[in-house]
């Protein structure tokens, strides 16, 4: 029997809250890039993905045009994935580092991943009522996710959509990279981490080693978190 986060997922799939996302995601599936012509896109919301009793949950800001709304699968099929899953890879959070296809074996351990925005927007960027219209899919995940005590946020808008969500002001935690955020009590502890893009990542911006040292922390402060009285 399909569990409730499966039933979340397939709910994602059908959303068309946002007509331009709608359009875009469906012109993008129906004309391919060159290189994957031959398969068969997505083209539609993705949902979360990873471990039902995660203690870690990672924020991403949304598919990309040709990687996850090509796949289906949260960061799977394109650079900023193949930096991610690296990344989890070596700290024994993901089962293998590449992640090509929903059906390639992976799995996670200790972490789901999910995004500000589910479909593929046009250059990258969701408008604020684009992502106000996808934030009650977060919040229902964070519902079903009981275990999470670590937030890592990829890139500036993640972060601050998150904040809103559990209800503080932005103002009051600036953005930097592996910096921990205490939100309060009962709310998980927050990391903002600069997005693994091709920008950060072949600029020098954001290395392996950085970003490692973004998910040691996570798993340290989780396992505090979860050793706490």
């Amino acid at each position: 029997m399909p569990g409730q986060l499966d039933i979340l997922a397939e709910e994602v799939t059908r959303c068309k809250r946002c007509p331009r996302l709608v359009a875009w995601r469906q012109e993008v599936a129906r004309e391919r890039r060159r290189m994957y012509r031959d398969e068969e896109y997505w083209g539609r919301p993705v949902p979360g993905f990873g471990d039902p009793e995660a203690r870690i949950l990672i924020v991403g800001l949304a598919p990309a045009a040709h990687g996850a709304n090509r796949t289906g699968r949260m960061f799977t099929g394109d650079r900023s994935g193949e930096f991610l899953y690296r990344t989890l890879h070596a700290v024994s959070l993901a089962s293998q580092p590449t992640s090509v296809s929903r059906s390639d074996g992976l799995t996670l351990h200790d972490v789901f991943i999910t995004a500000s925005c589910r479909c593929a927007p046009p250059a990258n960027k969701p408008t604020p009522e684009e992502i106000r219209n996808c934030r009650p899919w977060m919040e229902r995940e964070l519902e079903l996710l009981p275990e999470i005590q670590v937030v890592v946020a990829l890139g500036r808008i993640a972060f601050d959509d998150y904040l809103t969500l559990a209800g503080q002001r932005r103002s009051a935690f600036p953005f930097a990279h592996n910096r921990v955020h205490e939100l309060g009590p009962g709310l998980p502890v927050l990391i903002s981490s600069y997005h693994p893009s091709q920008q950060n990542t072949q600029t020098g911006k954001l290395t392996l080693a950085m970003f490692r040292e973004v998910f040691e922390a996570a798993i340290r402060l989780a396992g505090r978190q979860r050793s706490d009285p």
